[in-house]
Formats: structure tokens, C-alpha cells, sequence
């Protein structure tokens, strides 16, 4: 065999073992010490770019996989993961939860341009517009990860541009940052009930909330059959098929409307709104609206069977393709704009924790509700369960539940920091 491997059946034969080694060993004792310090998410990008560059096992340059996993697989995963949406059991969790989750979904909001502007204080280099090593650009997938997931932050890099090298220095940022607030978020489980005293919360629904969460999750768990699973892909690429012919039918009339705009006036405040013209973007809208809207109908009870771990697969199988396209020697050889990143990461989860800490302070939220909506946005569905079930196993579902949430948000809002970002950046 030559390398690097051309053949993309081979390559993705190649991938998918990668992740089912992963995957494999997560779950054996012998790794859980090296899981614990280096998360399986980042070994999913990591090993495919190591594959490719510096390795050269397999060649990503002229591979069509990662067009059809963002094509195809990826709307799909949206559909999929938001049609496990429970919007009435997400209102009966209680106007703390759900103000507890919002605040954090604006503070990411809010908390990027505002770290963005004061590095560029320091370095006007991070505040360059053009191009895709605009910083914003990148800084926009990590608004899609911290509101949504794995699956908003694909849709960002791909209706932003952001350069293969900016996106692997920002899922470094993104998986380093997360990670520690949720080291912290772990300890303060630990010790909830005096952390709720200080701010004056009252716990008690929460145990309430245990069990009206475990009767529902029972109540729709049911072994998938062979026709399950047909009835899940059927869904999920229905909706696919769905949102394509409506994004191509769409977007060029609006990319034609904002393009003859700017031609007569270019500093329109449409320059902020390029992306609208985009058809990916609006494949995007119309499949997480589309899995939003299936929600709501009988379809829903297709989660039972397993539909949000056929979207996760889909996803995971995009992060891989996402991996493979990496440069780890080109992000070494950039360290220097790297480092400022790393420090706009940690001044935006700043931002974050001060804006959660005072409105939790201001309403007596329990930390629960505090730790769960932070992490139900940053960590997304992987990450929100296991702090919830460090407070109690039962609770574990609750993390899920405002998790989905974000995926059905994730996109939007990382899309108005965007062009929050843009506006500094432009300014």
C-alpha cells in the first residue's frame, strides 16, 4: 500500500477504527487514570491529525470525507440530537434552572467580544477582519461548543472559514479551558450544601426534580428493533434532504441581496451578515429548526431507541474527519499568536463565572442549577450529565436534558457572538 492513503474507504476504514479504539478503551479500567487527564474528545481530533501530519498515513488534501460528513452527517446529528427536546419537562425544571442556563448562554454570548476587545488592546493583530486567521472566526467555533456542541462548532468553522490551523488552536483552548472550570465545577459538587447556604438557596425541589426525571427517562427507554432504526436514519435524512432543498432554494437570494447591497454602499452594516448568504448556514438553520419542530410530534419516542446515539456517531465520525485536516506542526510554528488565545480562553470563562456566580447570588440558585447550566453549555450532552451526577446519580438526566437544549440554541447564539466579534474586530 502507498502512503499517504488516497482511497477514502480505506482512510475512513482507518478513522473509524481510531474512534472505536478510543471509545473502546474509555471504558477499560487499565486507561481510566489517562481518560481522566486526557479526554477522549481530544483524542478523537488528535490521532487523525497526527495521521496526517506528521506521519503522512493518510492524505487529507484531496479526501471528500470531510465534505460528506459536514454535509450530510452533521445535519443529520442535529436533527437527531435535537429530537430528544423535552421543551415541558425543561419549564418544569423551574425558573432557576432555566435562568441559571440562559445566563450562562448569554454570558458566553456577551463574554467573547468583550475578551476579544481587551486582548486587542494589548496585540491589534487579533483584531485583523479579514481572512480565514481571523481570530474572530475561530473564537466563533468556540462560542458554537460552549453553547451548543461538537456539532454547532463544525457549523461554525464552515460558515466562518476559519483556517484548518485556527481551528485546531481553538479546539486546544476549547477542550483546556472547559476542562478545568469543570475540575471545578466537580470539587464545588462536592460540597453543594455549603455553597447553597452562602447563597441563601433553597435545595429542596431538587430532590423532586430526581425523581420525576427518572420515571420520565423510564418511561421511553425500550430496546430498538430492526425497524427503529430504520424509522431513526429515515428521520434524520429526511430532514437532511429537507433542509438542503430549502437552503439551496434560500440562500442565494438572500446572498444576492446583501452582495448588490454592499456593491452600492460598502460599509453597510450588512458586512456583519455575510453569512446569511451562505448555504451552509441555512442547512444548518432549517435541520435544527427541523429536529426542534419533530420534537413535538410523535418522533420524540424514537429517543427512546437510541436516536441521540445515532447522532452522536454521526458527529464523532465529522470530528475525526475534522482531525485528519489538521496541521499540529503549522499550530506550533504559530505559538506566538496561539499564546493569546489561550489568554482570550481564559478571560472569556472568567467572564462566564463572575456573570453566573452574581445572578445565582441574586436569585438563591442552587449550585446545582449553577453547575448544570454552565456545563450544560460549555460541556454540552457528554460533559453536563457527569457534573449533574456528582451532585446524584439520578440527576444525571437533568444535565442531559438542558444540554439538548443547547444544541438547539448552540448555533444561534454562537452565531450572534460572531457578529459581536465581527463589530469589535471592525471597530
Amino acid at each position: 500500500m502507498e502512503f499517504p492513503v488516497q482511497n477514502d474507504a480505506v482512510t475512513l476504514g482507518i478513522l473509524m477504527m481510531v474512534l472505536a479504539t478510543i471509545f473502546k478503551t474509555n471504558q477499560m479500567p487499565a486507561f481510566r487514570k489517562f481518560y481522566k487527564f486526557v479526554p477522549a474528545l481530544l483524542l478523537c481530533y488528535f490521532i487523525p491529525a497526527l495521521l496526517n501530519s506528521p506521519l503522512g498515513i493518510i492524505d487529507a488534501e484531496n479526501s471528500q470525507l470531510y465534505y460528506m460528513a459536514s454535509r450530510y452527517l452533521l445535519p443529520a446529528s442535529l436533527v437527531l440530537l435535537c429530537l430528544n427536546i423535552d421543551l415541558r419537562g425543561v419549564i418544569k425544571l423551574g425558573p432557576k434552572a432555566l435562568i441559571m442556563f440562559f445566563t450562562a448562554t448569554v454570558s458566553i454570548i456577551i463574554g467573547a467580544p468583550i475578551a476579544l476587545w481587551i486582548m486587542g488592546q494589548f496585540e491589534p493583530q487579533l483584531l485583523q477582519t479579514g481572512g480565514p486567521d481571523a481570530i474572530w472566526r475561530g473564537l466563533a467555533t468556540i462560542a458554537g461548543s460552549w453553547i451548543g456542541g461538537g456539532a454547532n462548532q463544525t457549523a461554525m468553522k464552515e460558515i466562518y472559514g476559519a483556517s484548518n490551523t485556527l481551528f485546531s488552536a481553538m479546539i486546544v483552548v476549547d477542550v483546556v479551558v472547559a476542562n478545568i472550570w469543570m475540575a471545578f465545577l466537580l470539587f464545588g459538587a462536592g460540597m453543594s450544601d455549603g455553597l447553597d447556604k452562602k447563597l441563601k438557596a433553597d435545595n429542596s425541589a431538587i430532590e423532586d426534580l430526581k425523581n420525576r426525571v427518572e420515571k420520565q427517562q423510564l418511561a421511553l427507554a425500550r430496546i430498538p428493533t430492526f425497524t427503529d432504526i430504520f424509522v431513526i436514519l429515515g428521520v434524520g435524512f429526511g430532514m437532511v434532504a429537507i433542509s438542503h432543498f430549502l437552503s439551496d432554494a434560500i440562500s442565494p437570494a438572500i446572498a444576492g441581496y446583501i452582495e448588490a447591497a454592499l456593491a452600492t454602499d460598502p460599509n453597510s452594516s450588512l458586512r456583519l451578515f455575510t453569512s446569511f448568504g451562505s448555504t451552509f448556514f441555512w442547512l444548518v438553520v432549517f435541520a435544527t429548526i427541523g429536529g426542534v419542530l419533530l420534537s413535538f410530534t410523535r418522533a420524540r419516542s424514537l429517543e427512546g431507541a437510541g436516536a441521540s446515539k445515532f447522532g452522536s456517531i454521526f458527529l464523532y465520525v465529522l470530528v475525526a474527519t475534522i482531525g485528519m485536516n489538521m496541521n499540529l506542526g503549522q499550530l506550533v510554528r504559530d505559538w506566538e499568536i496561539f499564546k493569546f488565545i489561550i489568554i482570550i480562553g481564559f478571560i472569556w470563562i472568567i467572564i462566564h463565572i463572575t456573570i453566573l456566580l452574581v445572578v445565582g447570588k441574586l436569585i438563591k440558585a442552587p449550585f446545582f442549577f449553577i453547575a448544570v447550566g454552565s456545563q450544560a453549555n460549555i460541556g454540552g450532552a457528554a460533559s453536563a450529565p457527569i457534573v449533574a451526577s456528582a451532585f446524584s446519580p439520578a440527576l444525571a438526566p437533568v444535565g442531559v436534558l438542558l444540554a439538548v437544549l443547547g444544541y438547539a440554541i448552540g448555533t444561534f447564539g454562537a452565531i450572534i457572538a460572531a457578529i459581536l466579534m465581527q463589530a469589535v474586530a471592525v471597530g
